[in-house]
């Protein structure tokens, strides 16, 4: 059984070893969550060597290459080169992820589906990423941009009740969300959406 968690990688130093398409996926993600990432391989790929707020540096990787790396991703095609990563990781302290070789992870990756800061993880334990993959590419059709929508409306008017020095706990966010405030978003009726949140929220309070 793994546990789930996301991870806060903004401003952390993270490591990449490998140079290939993998690694250019993974650097995407790792980029994408703030984080600061180094890339060690023979050989680059060009993505990798020209894009933005990447250090690559095209040679072999050595243990040491983990001194003050949070996290690690082992993305080459060689199984014991992975294995010597993750070994190295373990010994060091840190996180490390084998692409697709479960058995030198300290963590695994789900497939996600992303709409905003809304995020919808789908994982196998490693056991099958074309599971995953297939039931994220099934909740990608299902959830689309106005979940995004709908998780702002109901963010910002939580932020907002905080601010005022009020709790939000014991407001009655399931009926909200449980009306018609969705379709109201697809329509692009934000107005009436907020309108049905706030009648919502306010007959619970009362």
């Amino acid at each position: 059984m793994q546990y789930p968690v996301n991870l806060l990688l903004e401003g952390r130093r993270c490591l990449v070893v490998g140079g290939g398409r993998v690694a250019v996926r993974k650097v995407e993600g790792l980029l994408a969550c703030g984080a600061q990432v180094k890339v060690v391989a023979p050989r680059l790929d060009a993505d990798l060597v020209d894009r933005a707020g990447v250090t690559c540096e095209q040679r072999a990787w050595k243990p040491g290459d983990l001194a003050g790396v949070w996290l690690v991703i082992a993305a080459t095609d060689d199984p014991d080169a992975n294995r010597a990563v993750y070994e190295a990781g373990e010994r060091a302290g840190t996180w490390v992820n084998g692409a697709d070789d479960p058995a030198n992870c300290s963590f695994t990756l789900p497939s996600v589906v992303r709409r905003g800061d809304l995020q919808v993880a789908v994982s196998t334990g490693g056991r099958s990423p074309a599971l995953a993959s297939w039931l994220r590419r099934r909740f990608e059709d299902e959830i689309g941009p106005e979940y995004g929508i709908l998780l702002d409306l109901l963010a910002t008017e939580r932020e907002g009740l905080k601010a005022a020095g009020r709790s939000t706990e014991g407001l009655d966010w399931q009926s909200a969300l449980d009306s018609d405030m969705l379709g109201l978003i697809r329509n692009g009726d934000l107005v009436h959406a907020r309108e049905r949140l706030l009648t919502c929220l306010s007959s619970s309070s009362d």
